[in-house]
C-alpha cells in the first residue's frame, strides 16, 4: 500500500510533514509513506531541504495521494510539466486528498467538479476563481476526493486515509500516538467528529 504526499518547491513542512508523521504511524507489511517531488530535492518556504522518496509517476500509481501545500502552488499549477503528469491520478482508482493550497492543484485537474472543497484563508479566492465552493470547516470528502483547510487540519488527511486503507481502530491508533498528553480523548474525539460523517457506511454482517 503506497501513500504518495506530493510535495513542491516552497512546500509547507507542517502539511507534507504531519501527514508523513501520522501515516507512518502505520506498520504493517507493505504499507509505504513516501515525499514524491518534481524534482531530486525540494526545499521548503521556511528553508527545509527534503530530498525525493517518489517521483510524480510513481505518485500517480499509489493507493492514496496527499496534494501538499506552499507558497508556490500558483507557479505548480501553471507549470506544464507538472500538471500534465498529475493528470494521471484518478479518483476511480486512488484517494485522493488535498491539504490547503493543494486544493488549487485538484481544481486545475478538474477533480473538484461539483465537490466543495476546504482550503486555507489565502487560497480561497483563488479556488473559488476555479470555479470551486469552498466551505467554511477543517475537512470535506466525497467518494474518494478529501480536503482540508488550515495546517494542522493535516491530521484530518491522514486519519481519513487510514481509515479508509485500514480501518477505524488503526486510525484512532495513530491519532492516540500524535495526540497531546491528558487531551488525546478530546483529540480523538474532535477528530472523528470531523471525519466520521464522510466515511463510507459500515457494510452490515451477512447473517
Amino acid at each position: 500500500m503506497h501513500i504518495a504526499i506530493l510535495t513542491f518547491e516552497g512546500y509547507n513542512e507542517l502539511d507534507s510533514l504531519i501527514a508523513l508523521g501520522v501515516l507512518n504511524r502505520i506498520k504493517t507489511d507493505g504499507w509505504r509513506v513516501t515525499i514524491a517531488t518534481p524534482s531530486p530535492k525540494v526545499t521548503s518556504m521556511n528553508g527545509v531541504v527534503i530530498e525525493q522518496m517518489s517521483t510524480l509517476e510513481e505518485a500517480c500509481a499509489a493507493d492514496a495521494v496527499i496534494v501538499g501545500s506552499g507558497i508556490a502552488t500558483r507557479e505548480v499549477v501553471e507549470d506544464p510539466a507538472i500538471m500534465n503528469v498529475l493528470r494521471g491520478l484518478d479518483p476511480s482508482r486512488q484517494l485522493i486528498a488535498a491539504q490547503c493550497s493543494g486544493a488549487l492543484v485538484l481544481a486545475r485537474l478538474g477533480l473538484l467538479t461539483d465537490v466543495p472543497a476546504c482550503t486555507d484563508l489565502t487560497t480561497k479566492p483563488w479556488v473559488v476563481a476555479a470555479g470551486v465552493e469552498v466551505l467554511n470547516q477543517p475537512f470535506y470528502a466525497k467518494d474518494n476526493i478529501a480536503t482540508a483547510g488550515g495546517c494542522l487540519a493535516s491530521q484530518y488527511l491522514a486519519a481519513w486515509i487510514i481509515a479508509r486503507l485500514q480501518g477505524h481502530d488503526a486510525a484512532e491508533e495513530a491519532l492516540h500516538y500524535v495526540a497531546p498528553v491528558g487531551e488525546k480523548e478530546e483529540y480523538i474525539e474532535r477528530a472523528w467528529r470531523n471525519i466520521t460523517p464522510y466515511l463510507p457506511a459500515p457494510v452490515p454482517a451477512l447473517g
